[in-house]
């Protein structure tokens, strides 16, 4: 991919962001469901870290920066859609293992990525914010730093991991906005209330994780939330089809699954 064409889907990507009429990304695991989703219509798509670890048999968590990469290539190369890329903590807990990081998404054609403040581990770790905000700046320096510029968006995790504190995940997100961060997103996030709040109190776009509790998209949009996306869901919805189907021939030895296996296919071909 050409530096042009890739500046190009980055900025067409940053102008799918709209309060009133969000983007809706989906996040395909492999370029087949890129293919699929790319298909349906869908302007932008995003890697899902869980999704993808679930095709390599492991948890999220589980992958290297090399194989997230790789992967995020493979998605790029599946359609001319923009694609931002999952890539958790950016592998790194230093700033400049960040930025080394993003520089190496920007040579994939991506058209952005995401970095959380979660520091990996079972602990439920989140980085203090002074050092969450250095990382932010770090990654957007490389993330803007060329012609191929990447759009940057900045995750406040606490409310993945039983912090509900809507103070600090503001906070952080306004530290983010001002390291230089494109997009803001809390993940787990589920109040309209709350969600309200955060896009006031903010100057960016302002992304929604579809979660259980979350809003429809109207009141999402009405609220003044620019993008919604699914994380791992579909990716984990395939897997719950994989295994009903299985589990009726293993303890029925019947095929009502074949039903939805045609139709299946009818999309399978319609995509690629």
């Amino acid at each position: 991919m050409t530096t042009t064409s890739q500046t190009d889907k980055a900025a067409r990507f940053l102008s799918l962001h709209r309060a009133g009429d969000p983007l809706l990304l989906p996040n395909p695991w492999d370029a087949g469901s890129a293919k699929v989703l790319a298909s349906l219509g869908f302007q932008a798509l995003a890697t899902t870290s869980s999704g993808f670890a679930a095709t390599l048999g492991r948890l999220d968590g589980s992958v290297s920066r090399d194989e997230a990469l790789a992967h995020a290539a493979a998605i790029v190369a599946a359609t001319e859609l923009p694609v931002s890329a999952d890539l958790e903590n950016c592998f790194a807990d230093d700033p400049e293992g960040v930025a080394r990081t993003v520089t190496l998404a920007a040579q994939t054609g991506l058209a952005g990525c995401s970095l959380e403040d979660y520091a990996g581990g079972d602990d439920g770790r989140i980085y203090d914010i002074g050092l969450a905000a250095e990382r932010v700046a770090a990654a957007a320096e490389a993330a803007h730093a060329d012609r191929a510029r990447l759009v940057l968006t900045a995750r406040a995790e606490n409310y993945l991991y039983d912090r509900k504190d809507l103070a600090d995940t503001i906070a952080r997100l306004q530290a983010y906005q001002e390291a230089g961060a494109d997009v803001l997103y809390a993940p787990g996030l589920t109040s309209l209330a709350d969600i309200r709040q955060l896009v006031r109190e903010v100057d960016r776009p302002v992304n929604v994780l579809a979660f259980p509790g979350v809003p429809p998209v109207s009141e999402l949009a009405e609220a003044g939330v620019t993008r919604v996306s699914v994380g791992g869901a579909f990716a984990y919805a395939a897997f719950a089809a994989l295994a009903d189907a299985a589990t009726e021939l293993r303890d029925k030895g019947t095929y009502g699954y074949i039903a939805s296996s045609a139709a299946g296919r009818k999309v399978v071909h319609r995509a690629f």
